[in-house]
Parts: C-alpha cells; sequence; structure tokens
C-alpha cells in the first residue's frame, strides 16, 4: 500500500500564505498532527518512506514513522516563484497555481506533473508485485499529483482536488 501523507501545519499554512520552496518548519500544531499520525500508523509496517525534501515534509514522515526519510527532488513542493509567501486572497491567479505574467519563476503545471508521475512510474514499476506499504510525505500539491496519477488527470485538471488536508494522509494501492 502507498500511503500519501500532506505535512503537518507550518505558520504560514495558518497564516493563508501560499508556501512553496522557502517554506517553514512545522509548528506546534503541525508537529502534534505528525504525532497523530504516527499513533494511526501504529500497527502499519513501513518499509519504504519517501519525502519531499522541503523541511515540513521531512519532519512529518519521519515522525510519523520513526524512520529516516529518503529525499527525492521530484517530490519537492511545487515552485511558487516569487508569489511563495504571499497572501492566498492576494495573489492573482492562472487556475490554481499563481500567474506566471506576474510572478517569475512559477513551475510550469506539466513539468510538475512530468517530475512526480516519474516518481510514480519508478516505485510502481520497482513494487507494484510486492507486499511492501510506503510512505510517501509532500505537500498538497503532491498529495493531489498522487492521487491524479492514480485516479487520472481530471477533465478540468484540477489535481488539487485530491490533495488532503495539512496532516492527514490517503492510501492506494501499487497493484
Amino acid at each position: 500500500m502507498i500511503y500519501v501523507v500532506r505535512h503537518g501545519q507550518t505558520d504560514l499554512n495558518r497564516e493563508g500564505k501560499l508556501q512553496g520552496r522557502m517554506g517553514l518548519p512545522l509548528n506546534d500544531v503541525g508537529l502534534e498532527q505528525a504525532k497523530q499520525l504516527r499513533a494511526k500508523f501504529e500497527n502499519v509496517v513501513f518499509d519504504y518512506i519517501y519525502s519531499s525534501p522541503q523541511e515540513r515534509a521531512v519532519q512529518t514522515a519521519e515522525i510519523a514513522t520513526g524512520k529516516k526519510a529518503v529525499i527525492d527532488e521530484r517530490l519537492d513542493v511545487f515552485d511558487l516563484g516569487n508569489a511563495d509567501f504571499l497572501k492566498k486572497g492576494e495573489v492573482k491567479m492562472d487556475g490554481v497555481v499563481p500567474d506566471s505574467r506576474f510572478y517569475h519563476g512559477v513551475e510550469k503545471v506539466p513539468n510538475y506533473i512530468k517530475r512526480v508521475f516519474s516518481f510514480m512510474h519508478e516505485l510502481h514499476a520497482q513494487y507494484t508485485n510486492s507486499e511492501v506499504n510506503i510512505l510517501i510525505s509532500g505537500h498538497r500539491c503532491t498529495t493531489g499529483c498522487i492521487g491524479a496519477f492514480f485516479e487520472g488527470i481530471p477533465s478540468d485538471g484540477n489535481i488539487l482536488k485530491f490533495s488532503s488536508d495539512n496532516g492527514d494522509y490517503k492510501v492506494y494501492s501499487i497493484k
């Protein structure tokens, strides 16, 4: 089984700000959410732990499992460019992402999907016939993109509809 976890809360989540690659570590609520995940996973033996390189995702993975996470750059958060840290309601959007006409450095959605799907295709090829439990720790965009890998990209292109809330998770079968 694949357990796809969204990192616990940070101060930027609490403040309603966009959080990309300049994000913050978990706050007290986020640390507690990660501990609650550990309690929920007490009967699950994880064979592999993967995480985005962002500190908040690594913290969540390692607290939730008690094991060291393997960092994979393909799981990194969507690059918001210089829209990072801005209040959500004040950002000019192009669909569900900051509009790259106004914010320098915003990642292209197809490129983001391609890199996360690359990781998932590799995982699927490696473990599809195995009885393993895998935890993947990431972000709203990561949990949404992995959901789209299993469920298909929605007709409106909004992969975020598959996202989890902070400190929550979804489970998918690798088979």
